[in-house]
């Protein structure tokens, strides 16, 4: 029994002594008022305020961040936007410095990307003259039936005859738009092929 009671003193001996040795926090915060406060302990409604941490001589050893302001939290999405778009910047200058070894084979990709383009419009445009001509014959044997005569007397229009010519009508439609879509992506591929190319100089230190 004495034995127990021996070792039950050590161990609360030792317990307070660790105590005692464990440094004591102490914080400083500045409320909206501008007046300072110092605690062991920092109340709730100061949960949001960045805290100064001090050790026993008064030195501040760390600080405790308060609730961001909305300028901070833009300023800090402006800067993980402005870090994404140098990573991607650099996977893409990685590529395209894997990719080609000159300026001239930049150039020859894009002649053989915009002769694709090419090819795909001038198909595109005879399809588009063999519908004017369909469309036309079309029309000038419709002239004969209203709603197209002038004649009051003339028969209607055959139902297989207007059904031709409104679809002929958006055949050519939608030629014309992809016709449009040829261009436009050759010019795009212009554009962005001229960019590599710049950029390609700037890498290589040739400008």
């Amino acid at each position: 029994m004495r034995l127990l009671f021996t070792t039950f003193l050590l161990l609360a001996l030792g317990s307070s002594a660790a105590l005692a040795d464990t440094p004591q926090k102490l914080y400083r915060w500045v409320d909206e008022d501008g007046v300072v406060h110092y605690g062991d302990s920092v109340p709730a409604e100061y949960a949001d305020v960045e805290k100064q941490v001090l050790n026993d001589a008064g030195i501040t050893v760390g600080v405790l961040r308060g609730k961001k302001t909305e300028e901070e939290l833009a300023e800090e999405r402006r800067q993980e936007e402005l870090a994404a778009e140098r990573e991607l910047q650099r996977r893409a200058d990685q590529a395209l410095l894997a990719t080609y070894l000159s300026i001239d084979e930049i150039k020859m990709h894009r002649d053989r990307r915009i002769e694709l383009f090419q090819a795909q419009a001038r198909v595109t445009e005879l399809y588009l003259r063999n519908l004017q001509r369909r469309l036309e014959s079309l029309l000038d044997e419709a002239s004969r039936y209203r709603p197209y005569s002038e004649d009051p007397e003339a028969p209607m229009i055959d139902p297989d005859l207007a059904a031709d010519i409104n679809e002929t009508r958006d055949t050519i439609a939608r030629h014309e738009q992809n016709l449009r879509r040829f261009q436009d992506d050759e010019a795009n591929i212009v554009a962005r092929f001229d960019d590599d190319i710049d950029r390609f100089k700037q890498l290589k230190g040739l400008n």
